[in-house]
């Protein structure tokens, strides 16, 4: 991405003049322009993305159970949905409650709520490892994993990503 820079330019200054279609690198929006870029993305909430994501998690649950027919294995599928879920569940909570905030409140209670999350999600993955002895470690991630890419399976229904 190096872009021809006229003699003299200052090398950091990162203002192209166009792109290879003379369109400009970056085109502020109007007022109306983003009025109407809103109206027609539709509403998401963290509470939808987290009940994708629980459904998610049980699809997997319930396949573990039946094509496997082990309850440890069924457990741990469990184990790894709820590893997602409910730290997220507790994110959402947290910051779509009502508060009085001013300017940097919302930035620093985002910030403070992930780290709960991720601190959370830890915990349980400890636990679950220390405390189950006969954990599966596929069936826990494959869950897991699964559980946390139902974000993008919604984004990308609801026409939010690109194909």
């Amino acid at each position: 991405m190096n872009a021809q820079r006229p003699a003299g330019q200052d090398p950091w200054d990162d203002r192209i003049d166009g792109d290879a279609d003379g369109e400009p690198a970056f085109k502020p929006l109007t007022r109306e322009e983003a009025q109407d870029l809103k109206a027609r993305l539709p509403k998401l909430s963290a509470w939808s993305l987290l009940a994708w994501q629980a459904v998610a998690g049980a699809v997997m649950v319930a396949l573990w159970g039946l094509l496997s027919l082990q309850g440890d294995k069924t457990w741990s599928a469990l184990f790894g949905a709820v590893s997602v879920v409910v730290p997220n569940a507790l994110m959402a909570w947290g910051l779509t409650r009502r508060s009085t905030m001013d300017g940097g409140t919302p930035l620093l209670s985002f910030f403070a709520w992930e780290l709960v999350k991720i601190i959370l999600a830890v915990a349980i993955l400890v636990a679950v490892a220390a405390g189950f002895p006969s954990l599966s470690w596929a069936a826990l991630l494959s869950t897991l994993v699964v559980t946390l890419k139902a974000n993008w399976l919604v984004l990308l229904r609801q026409g939010r990503i690109r194909k």
